[in-house]
């Protein structure tokens, strides 16, 4: 039970990382965002199937995806 909510928390931290577009520019705030969802991926890993770790493996290369488009 307690995995399935870190997953959740990952994947709601990469929504809200990568929804993040408000056209602020606002680059400290995306910065610990990704920092969040990172943290929130790492904290799952350690509790989740293993169909939930390639889902965790595709939300972090959507985080990192995202990140490259904002420079």
């Amino acid at each position: 039970m307690m995995g399935r909510n870190l997953f959740e928390n990952a994947r709601e931290a990469v929504n809200r990382f990568t929804q993040n577009r408000d056209g602020n520019g606002n680059q400290q705030m995306s910065q610990e965002d990704m920092q969040a969802a990172k943290q929130a991926i790492q904290s799952a890993y350690s509790q989740c199937s293993q169909q939930e770790k390639q889902e965790l493996q595709q939300l972090e290369q959507q985080l990192e995806n995202h990140h490259q488009s904002l420079r």
